[in-house]
């Protein structure tokens, strides 16, 4: 691909952008309405396993979708991850229990354990190092208006025509998020073509310990995010917001804002110090959320959750490929997935647990997700070593050439 300067912004980086846009609308636009789905089929009480299984299965399949990556080539892993979206949706209408609705839950995520891995690949082979987190940053963008204004739309639609018409259009989403796809250039080199011996997963392709401060930090950074997805609906509805995905619109606008601002920060001033602003910010936004009392101020908490979100991914995303060895750049990606599905997954669990169904619960279970996000803030201040990972950088390719 080239390198060039100028030749970042291309048609390719565009239809990828386009792929994100649509895939992460169609899986995300039914999340306001699945925990209302999920009572009427008689399980109000597992509301907490929508997300948490969905994430469940993301981080299970990362492993495989990091090797495929590396193997196979970015783009059969892409479409995989999208076609699981189109089956999925169509599915949806056709379940009448609670666990056959878990079920297809946790093979949904199947599509997130796939598609993310190969489109951060692919961006990273297209783009040099020095512009490494502004392309991130512009994927991220398209990608965070697919994930926030998809709850809006998804709402819309089914309070107009229904949740099942809900469902067919999140699967038109998704198909065309795989049409884009299916004509884009595969930029892996020496591609293996796909056996099933590929998918006997060895210890030490599950995790890359190069990534590990990343990982660190997506973990605890995304608890939160799980249980935004699990309560912000119940809670918007609490408050008076009948647009139960309005909480996620205006998260995105100030992510859009902020991305577009500082989508070179990190480049120019370094991951660390814009994580460190961002993880900052983040516990803020769930104090903000926390003692909101009125639907005015819990949109002005997503208005902040929205900037430290638009800082953070780009920044943690490109800082994880920055300290992966380039042949193994889908299992660096993969890992830190991996721990972004464990964050959402686990927020989403206990977010459900602590609230209770009980709206008195509302304050605490932001408040601890103050407390957690600020953990990042203390590990980048005073835990993370950057020389410790340029000895096992150093170690780990002395190992692979055999000394």
């Amino acid at each position: 691909m080239d390198h060039q300067l100028g030749k970042i912004y291309t048609v390719q980086f565009w239809l990828l952008c386009s792929s994100n846009l649509l895939f992460s609308a169609s899986f995300n636009m039914m999340i306001p309405e699945l925990p209302a789905y999920l009572t009427s089929l008689g399980g109000a009480d597992y509301k907490g396993y929508i997300i948490g299984l969905f994430t469940l299965m993301a981080g299970l399949s990362r492993p495989f979708s990091g090797k495929l990556t590396d193997t196979i080539g970015r783009v059969p892993v892409m479409v995989f991850g999208s076609v699981i979206c189109v089956i999925c949706s169509l599915l949806y209408p056709l379940v009448s229990s609670v666990a056959a609705f878990l079920l297809l839950r946790f093979f949904h995520g199947f599509s997130t354990g796939f598609k993310p891995t190969g489109t951060s690949a692919y961006v990273a082979d297209m783009v040099p190092f020095n512009r490494r987190a502004e392309a991130m940053g512009m994927v991220g963008l398209f990608s965070t208006v697919g994930l926030s204004l998809g709850p809006s739309i998804g709402g819309s639609i089914a309070n107009a025509w229904g949740i099942m018409t809900m469902f067919q259009v999140s699967a038109v989403f998704a198909l065309l998020s795989v049409v884009i796809l299916i004509g884009m250039k595969e930029t892996l080199h020496n591609r293996q073509s796909f056996s099933p011996r590929l998918l006997k997963i060895s210890k030490s392709e599950i995790f890359e310990p190069l990534v590990m401060a990343p990982v660190v930090i997506t973990f605890l950074t995304y608890f939160s995010y799980g249980a935004l997805l699990t309560i912000i609906p119940d809670f918007s509805n609490y408050l008076g917001l009948q647009n139960k995905g309005l909480f996620f619109t205006f998260f995105t606008a100030s992510s859009i804002g902020i991305r577009l601002l500082t989508s070179k920060a990190s480049d120019r001033y370094g991951r660390v110090p814009m994580l460190k602003i961002a993880s900052a910010l983040m516990a803020v936004s769930m104090l903000i959320i926390g003692m909101s009392d009125s639907p005015q101020m819990l949109l002005a908490g997503a208005l902040v959750y929205g900037v430290s979100l638009g800082i953070n991914s780009p920044a943690v995303t490109a800082w994880t490929i920055d300290l992966g060895l380039p042949e193994h750049r889908g299992r660096a990606l993969g890992s830190m997935y991996i721990a972004l599905e464990a964050g959402i997954g686990l927020g989403a669990f206990f977010s459900a647990q602590w609230y209770g169904n009980q709206p008195e619960h509302f304050a605490r279970v932001f408040y601890i997700m103050a407390v957690i996000t600020l953990l990042a803030t203390v590990y980048l201040f005073f835990i993370y070593r950057n020389k410790y990972v340029r000895y096992m950088r150093k170690t780990i390719r002395l190992k692979s050439r055999g000394r």
